[in-house]
């Protein structure tokens, strides 16, 4: 836990286990409004003193029930009802299992079985499934609707299991103070969606998402109100949103849907919020539209080339210049952490410019899951930023550029992939070394790079090593290619002698811009983002796909759904 010369820590009050840090809040903020959130069309909110009962009252109930100690799954959407399970779950001795909503029956009723779940709570969609195939996950012996407002059979409603709890704790308080663990043990089982095969369980402790939300609030910090987007399935936002949140005693406006994601920007005001790229992309490529639209397309363009002159010279005036852009986003918002993919750099420099700057940061569900994140001291979107104080991240194999598998060793490590020793030893050495699978390097200053997943590493015929990734990045950057993916062209010998784009372009973009020949202009717009690459970089032929590619939940691309990448060559342009 070596400090780095090259960040600022700041102070953080560590706290040592959920019930420490849901006390904490209470005593030190009990009437802040803890969670504002959407039923039906009206905001309601909750203060840090009001959650700390209803996680209390749900302990109650579910040790009453016999549950309090096992594996509780999750199947839905964003809500308050959720963050109040995940909270209850963690703070006692049992273990909470979120499950991607996003997946079919079969893998969502997989990913409950095999986590030996004993009780699910679900949205109301999901409750005909469930009870439909109890004989798929037999282990399960109560199913919690959340919608529900009586209990049917083995199926119960979550408002009055809720009522019952209170009332337990009125009779005999404290049932979840008393389940206590051992922080070093299973308290998150996180089943990763991968772009291949099916998902693997990630067996997360306590010690390992409270270090996350500690050592990364040292580095990054957050304010006074977030809009909460991404879905709680994954450790992005569970952890670094809703638990840091706590820790921070932020306010947490809740998302009812990723479509009102604008609308909720200007009713909630937040001051931050952690997205993923495509999210960031969406913001800019929106900005961009309406300024066009608009007529304001120069105006923009000149209005940060002159911010970015006055800030040489220590003048900003980015709130004024962009206060229109501003009051798009709720007119409050500082900052934007991004995180679970690439990042293009000019994303980072363009948002920065009109004064709402972009915290780029790395993260893998395997290490709670943040390994590194900038800060604003020394933000570059370039890079992933500076690790935590408790990793250590180093780069195995380094070529002569300095790119290795990243692996890291410390507090946020996984326990494992549950029932999987053998694949738990591919990748989790006997010292408690994980290998990320990632490649990347450290820069001068100590920050990390990301260049790219090693599976998906090109090897040419010549020796060089190409990740795709970096060139992805590029071509995304055209505003009419929704989705790209690169690949290396075999030769009849099977080596990779060239490089080919599979893209998938945005109709709406296309008729927009007025692109009357996409491939002759894909042609000069790839040329032109990709000039100053060494020819070996460069993309020798386009492939223009008509069906989108199939993805991952994550919305990643599912490389073995490439139409060109394993079949033979059709439909192709000369780059």
């Amino acid at each position: 836990m070596a400090n780095n010369p090259n960040v600022t820590y700041r102070k953080v009050n560590h706290v040592h286990s959920t019930k420490e840090l849901l006390a904490r809040a209470k005593e030190e903020v009990g009437d802040k409004i803890a969670y504002r959130y959407f039923v039906g069309a009206d905001v309601e909110s909750a203060t840090y003193a009001e959650f700390y009962d209803r996680v209390m009252a749900l302990g109650a109930a579910l040790a009453e029930l016999g549950h309090i100690s096992s594996h509780i799954a999750m199947i839905g959407a964003n809500s308050y009802d959720y963050i109040t399970l995940y909270l209850t779950v963690l703070a006692g001795d049992g273990v909470f299992v979120p499950v991607d909503k996003e997946l079919p029956p079969e893998e969502y009723l997989h990913v409950i079985a095999d986590s030996d779940a004993t009780i699910v709570f679900c949205d109301e969609k999901y409750e005909e499934t469930l009870r439909e195939n109890g004989d798929k996950i037999p282990k399960v012996t109560h199913i919690v609707n959340l919608s529900r407002t009586e209990d049917d059979g083995k199926c119960l409603s979550f408002a009055k299991l809720l009522v019952h709890g209170y009332e337990l704790e009125k009779q005999n308080p404290g049932a979840l103070l008393s389940h206590v663990r051992n922080p070093e043990d299973l308290a998150l089982l996180v089943y990763t969606s991968g772009t291949t095969g099916l998902a693997k369980g990630v067996m997360l402790s306590e010690k390992n998402l409270l270090s996350c939300a500690c050592y990364g609030l040292e580095i990054s910090t957050i304010y006074d109100t977030g809009l909460s987007i991404l879905p709680y399935h994954h450790t992005y936002e569970a952890v670094t949103g809703i638990l840091v949140a706590i820790l921070y005693h932020s306010t947490l406006c809740i998302n009812d849907n990723l479509r009102h994601v604008l609308r909720n920007l200007q009713l909630f005001k937040p001051d931050y919020i952690y997205v993923v790229p495509a999210f960031a992309e969406m913001f800019y490529k929106k900005i961009w539209s309406n300024a066009k639209a608009s007529g304001k397309e120069f105006f923009l363009k000149a209005a940060i080339t002159s911010s970015n002159g006055l800030r040489k010279i220590g003048v900003d005036k980015r709130a004024s210049l962009f206060k229109n852009i501003h009051e798009a986003f709720g007119g409050n918002l500082k900052m934007i952490v991004c995180g679970g993919a690439p990042l293009r750099p000019e994303l980072g420099a363009f948002f920065d410019s009109i004064g709402i700057p972009i915290y780029n940061g790395y993260g893998i569900t395997e290490c709670s899951p943040l390994v590194s994140v900038n800060q604003s001291e020394s933000n570059d979107c370039s890079t992933v930023g500076m690790p935590l104080r408790c990793v250590n991240v180093t780069i195995e194999d380094p070529d002569e550029d300095g790119n290795g598998e990243i692996c890291v060793k410390g507090d946020t490590v996984m326990l494992g992939y549950y029932k999987r020793p053998d694949l738990t030893a591919e990748v989790l050495m006997p010292d408690g070394t994980f290998h990320t699978g990632d490649f990347g390097r450290f820069n001068e200053k100590g920050q990390l790079l990301i260049t790219g997943r090693k599976k998906n590493l090109i090897v040419l015929d010549n020796g060089k090593n190409i990740f795709p990734e970096e060139i992805e990045n590029y071509l995304s950057g055209i505003p009419y290619v929704q989705d790209v993916l690169v690949f290396g062209i075999k030769n009849a010998e099977g080596e990779e002698v060239a490089l080919g784009a599979e893209i998938f372009l945005s109709e709406e973009k296309v008729k927009e811009l007025k692109v009357t020949e996409p491939e002759a202009a894909l042609k000069k717009d790839i040329a032109k983002v990709c000039r100053h690459l060494p020819s070996y970089k460069r993309i020798s032929k386009i492939f223009i796909r008509d069906i989108p590619f199939e993805k991952t939940t994550t919305n990643k691309i599912k490389r073995s759904s490439s139409l060109y990448a394993f079949a033979p060559v059709k439909n192709e342009t000369e780059a």
